[in-house]
Parts: structure tokens; sequence; C-alpha cells
């Protein structure tokens, strides 16, 4: 049998596909149709569609005024709700954990009626839904780890057969060390009364955003429910190529394919609810919503961009160009959120790492540093944040 030479890297392709084996991609023509097997309203894909988040609202409204009755308050119109936002930022999540808990000291920390995370902000999110009675639970995820709690670089050879430079085991263990069947019934009461908590990820395969009704997932009773919970939060915080994805079973009219979930950074680093949300709301009960609405929104970063000597080689050029960009796809989602706010009546609240704290690091994951980023935020919280109106430094409350 006549034998034909690989072209030149073939060989390791073939090795590649024979050691990450996964199940089809979702077609592009059926992607809007994948759902999760036992939960069909688990998530939204409100770059397409945001009508099933609509009509979600719409019932968790219902289920707050239904649990106001039941208590004997008046429901002709809703209370004021707080809505927090909790940005991605790896180590630097820190300052939202101690933002969130020095607050609790303060004592005026609300009860939210939305919390969104994305990225770090994934991790802090679910507790900070839960309550200030999950301030420990924050303080230890955010302060009290490093590096090996987190990822483990795997050799060079082995990263040319795998999926990224680290594996996130060290992660999926903490975050299964927190999240029990306990913390998804208590995400489940807490949805049952009207309250919201979505986090986000990135589909890579389509390249578009996937927002997470957890409540939804916590409250479905599916067999798989507690490992969806759980991998969706690690699939917001898996940085694509420096630790591996996370594959998520779906179907399609009954036929199974595997989406490849990613950092919901990838497409945006903070998020509350699509910008139409309040006219949809209306609209479905003919009148305008009276509710007043307080946004929170914590990024974890600076506003201004921050100098970094660069050096002349591939990864340090490419490194900081990224972050370049991340930098300001931060702002750009900060104005939306602001504008938005301008435009359904909103009082808009900031906090960002201001140019005060000054404390390099070398290394992700630092534990010091993320220790004193915690202690920085906690202190500020603990006497008062003052919390920023504008996207635009300066800006605080009187």
């Amino acid at each position: 049998m006549k034998s034909f030479p690989l072209r030149p890297g073939a060989s390791l392709d073939l090795f590649l596909q024979a050691c990450l084996p996964r199940r089809d991609a979702v077609p592009p023509s059926l992607t809007d149709k994948a759902v999760i097997p036992d939960i069909p309203n688990a998530r939204y894909r409100l770059d397409h569609d945001p009508t099933p988040f609509f009509e979600d609202a719409v019932q968790s409204n219902k289920r707050e005024s239904q649990r106001l009755a039941e208590v004997g308050i008046p429901n002709d119109f809703l209370p004021l709700a707080h809505m927090l936002a909790v940005s991605g930022g790896g180590d630097a999540g820190a300052f939202a954990a101690g933002l969130i808990t020095g607050w609790t000291r303060y004592g005026n920390r609300p009860l939210f009626k939305v919390v969104t995370g994305i990225s770090a902000g994934a991790l802090v999110a679910p507790f900070a839904y839960l309550g200030s009675e999950y301030d420990g639970v924050i303080r230890f995820v955010s302060n009290e780890i490093g590096p090996k709690d987190i990822f483990h670089s795997r050799n060079v050879l082995t990263r040319f057969a795998s999926d990224g430079i680290a594996d996130s085991k060290p992660l999926s263990r903490l975050i299964a060390k927190y999240i029990t069947v306990e913390i998804l019934a208590a995400v489940a009461l807490e949805y049952a009364k009207g309250r919201i908590l979505l986090i986000g990820t990135t589909d890579l395969d389509s390249g578009r955003p996937v927002t997470w009704n957890m409540g939804a997932i916590a409250s479905s009773q599916a067999p798989g429910a507690l490992d969806l919970f759980r991998n969706i939060m690690l699939a917001s915080m898996s940085i694509p190529g420096a630790v591996s994805p996370v594959m998520i079973d779906v179907e399609v009219d009954g036929k199974q394919f595997q989406e490849m979930h990613v950092d919901g950074g990838v497409i945006t680093q903070v998020f509350l609810y699509p910008p139409s949300t309040i006219m949809a709301l209306s609209k479905s009960t003919g009148a305008p919503l009276r509710r007043d609405r307080h946004f929170y929104v914590i990024r974890n970063g600076s506003l201004e961009p921050q100098w970094s000597g660069t050096k002349r080689r591939t990864l340090s050029i490419g490194g900081r160009a990224i972050s370049a960009l991340i930098q300001t796809q931060g702002i750009s989602d900060l104005e939306r959120i602001y504008r938005m706010a301008q435009q359904d009546g909103a009082d808009f609240n900031l906090a960002y790492i201001g140019s005060d704290f000054d404390f390099a690091h070398d290394r992700k994951f630092d534990g010091e540093y993320m220790k004193r980023l915690f202690d920085y935020a906690f202190q500020l919280s603990a006497k008062g944040y003052p919390w920023h109106k504008s996207p635009h430094t300066g800006s605080t409350k009187p």
C-alpha cells in the first residue's frame, strides 16, 4: 500500500483530536433552539430574542406581589428595587468581596431584587444574592485563597495536547465545596419570592453571550441542576486559552449536542438587563411600571488606563493589547448601564478601584494582593462607600 506523508503539523492535529473528544457542536441554524434537558427555561440569548427574559421578569414581579400580599403589604405598586451588578476582573474580584462585606458592616446593605455576576463576579454573585449571612463565604473565596486554589498549571508538553495552559480543577473543587444542595435550595426559595440571579458566560462555538437564570435552575429539581449550577459558575470564570473551557450538554428536538462555554467577559464585563425591559414590563400591564430602582455596579478594576512597561516580546505585546481591550470594553459597559439608568429613571451608583490603591503583584491570584485589595474595599465600604453617580471620575453622592 502506498503511503502519503502527512502535512506539517498533521500528526499533532490528530493527536489533539484523539485526546480531546467532544460531542457535536450545535449547528449555527439550530443555536437558538438548543435547550438544557429537563430545564428548558435555564437561560436566555438576549442578543437574539429577549422576549423569554421579559416574560420571566413579568412572572418575577407577580411572584413578588403575591408574597407581599401574603404578609399584608399592599401590592398596587412594587417597592424600591435594588439591583447589583458585579463585573469580571480576575483576582481583582477581591474588591467586590471587600465592598459587599464592608457594606454589611456599615449597616445599610439592601436585599437585592436582581444580582448579576460575570467572570470573577460569578463567584461572588450567588452569596451576595442570598444575603449577609454568607459574608463569611464571600470573604474566604475572595480573600483567603491563592493560585493553587484556582488552577493547576500544565507542563509544556501537556499544554499542546490540552485545551488550556492550566486546568481549573482546584477552582471546580472550591465551587463544589460552597455550592451545595443547601445553597441550591436557598436560591430556589429566594427565586420563589420574585428575586432574580443571573450569571453570564460565552458560548464559544457561536461566539455569543448566554445569560443563565440561576433561580430557575435551582428551582427545577432536575437531576443535573446542581452540577449545571456549578458548571456555569466555573465557565463564567474560565479564560479561554488560559484554562480549560466547560462543556455543557444541550439538545435540539431530542438530538444531543455539546456547547463550549468560557468566561462571560469575552463578550461583556458587566451587565444588568436588556435596555428595553422596563418598556416591555409596562406594555405587559398596559400601564407605566410604578417602581423606583437603584442600580449598584461594582467594577473590579479602575476607570483609568493603567501604565505598564511592555517588553518587546510577542506574549508581552499580545497580553498588553488584550488588557487594554478589556479595559476599554469595561468602560463601555459602564456607559451602557448608565445610559439605561437615565432612560429608566433609575438611581445609578458605581464603585471601582481608586487610584489611591497601589499594590503591585507579579502573578495572578497572588494572596497578598487580594488581601490588600479586600481590606482596601472593606474599609471604604464599612465607613459608607462614596458611590459614584456616573462612569466619569470625580462624580459622587453629596
